[in-house]
This record gives structure tokens, C-alpha cells and sequence, in this order.
């Protein structure tokens, strides 16, 4: 998939990124961690399917055999694949089954509170984002993008892909620690009430709404504009009480 440049008047242009902003250690091994992440989120590769070999998805990518082994380190420290000692690697997330919490502060996280961090975290994430994102993290956030607006009707894909997204931001900021925490927030939100909160609310076209917002702050983000990325998040987080309170 080409990368996703920036839309102005319906068309896509590429923004002028220079590799100078790019994190110079871990950045070829994040690109394939968040190329290899979109492809499991979206289904690309299903559960239980195994993955091309570490030499073909070195060929694909780009990228050297020893950058793609320790990614998959890295997915499979995360739970997502699986890997077996002659067979390979096989996909162990499943989006569906995903819809609980597993860590128990997150499992006894009320909506409000939930609300609250996330009004702390995520416009400062957005901005440390920005300004410490390399091209290709922009690159492979325009992919999870992509994937978002081929969406048009079912919610729970469409949440799964809003979580990566954000995800992504959170590890672009290039501070663990924030990136631990918010996988933290993420877990809390897969808590079942929202599950079904979304089910009722994401009708197709809240989904198109959400997903011209996200090109919004996608371009916000290409463009290095702290400003308006900041306040399109602040905007998700007012639609997110809005939700709230309908279910009041």
C-alpha cells in the first residue's frame, strides 16, 4: 500500500516529511511491528493463519530478515501471533473476542473516569506524537487510515481499527512509559458496556462522521500542526460524552 498523503480539495498530495525527524534507533523494526499490527487488526490475516516467512516479509517490506524476526518478537510479546520453532508465525488476536478487559484496574474503570485520563492523556499524546513521529509511523498511521474508511457498517472493526490508531500516536511519542499507560486506557475502553454502546451508536453514518474527523487530524498530523490535531482530539472526546449521556 503507497503512502497516504495529504487531502486539500478532494485530492491527496504528499506531504514534505524530512527523514531528520525520524527516530534513528528501533524506527525500520516499528515500521514493520505497525505495518505487520494494521494487517492482524483489520483481518488481513485471520486467526490462527499463519504469516508469510520472515525472508518473504522481509521482501515486502523492504527491510532486513533480522528487522522482521525481532519484530515479531515484539507482536508476540504483545499476545498477537503465536510462533512455533519449524512451522512460523500465526495470528493469535482475534478482533471479536477482544471485548473485555483483562487488567483488573481497567475491568473496575467507571465510563466517567475513563473519560477523565483520556481528556489528560490524549491531547498531550497527540502532541508529543507529532513532533517525534517518524515518516514511516506517519506512513503506516495513514494505512490504519485507509483501512478505517473502507468501514461503512460494522461498528466493533471499525472501534478496533479507532484503538490501533491511537495505539500508534501513543508509541509514536517515543516514551514508553505513556505508551504502557495509554495500552492501559485501551484496555479499559474494550470494557463490555462500551462494546455495547457502540453497537447502538456507530450507525453508518456516525462511522462516515468519525471517519472524515480522522482524516481531519491525519492531515493535522502530516503536517506537524500541534494546534489542530490538539483540538480534534479534544472534539472526539466531547462526541465520546455525548455518547455517554445518551446512554443515560
Amino acid at each position: 500500500m503507497t503512502a497516504r498523503g495529504l487531502i486539500v480539495n478532494g485530492s491527496h498530495r504528499r506531504i514534505g516529511i524530512s527523514d531528520d525527524t525520524a527516530q534513528v534507533v528501533g524506527v525500520t523494526v516499528q515500521y514493520v511491528i505497525d505495518t505487520l499490527t494494521n494487517r492482524i487488526v483489520s483481518r488481513e490475516y485471520g486467526v490462527d493463519e499463519r504469516l508469510p516467512s520472515e525472508r518473504q516479509m522481509a521482501l515486502d517490506l523492504g527491510v532486513a530478515r533480522n528487522t522482521v524476526r525481532e519484530a515479531l518478537d515484539k507482536l508476540e510479546e504483545r499476545g498477537m501471533i503465536r510462533r512455533r520453532a519449524g512451522s512460523g508465525s500465526f495470528v493469535t488476536y482475534d478482533p471479536e473476542a477482544v471485548t473485555t478487559s483483562s487488567a483488573p484496574v481497567a475491568a473496575e474503570t467507571g465510563p466517567l473516569h475513563l473519560q477523565v485520563v483520556r481528556g489528560i492523556f490524549e491531547p498531550e499524546m497527540v502532541r508529543l506524537a507529532i513532533i517525534t513521529m517518524s515518516p514511516r509511523q506517519i506512513e503506516a498511521l495513514g494505512e490504519t487510515l485507509s483501512r478505517m474508511e473502507a468501514v461503512q457498517t460494522d461498528a466493533m472493526q471499525f472501534v478496533r481499527l479507532e484503538e490501533e490508531f491511537h495505539r500508534q500516536l501513543a508509541e509514536g511519542t517515543g516514551n514508553p512509559l505513556l505508551t504502557a499507560c495509554y495500552n492501559l486506557v485501551i484496555d479499559a475502553r474494550r470494557q463490555s458496556f462500551r462494546s455495547a454502546m457502540y453497537r447502538r451508536h456507530l450507525t453508518p453514518s456516525r462511522i462516515a462522521a468519525y471517519q472524515r474527523g480522522y482524516n481531519a487530524l491525519f492531515n493535522a498530523i502530516a503536517a506537524r500542526d500541534v494546534e489542530e490535531a490538539s483540538e480534534f482530539m479534544k472534539l472526539t472526546l466531547l462526541e465520546d460524552q455525548k455518547l455517554l449521556m445518551q446512554e443515560d
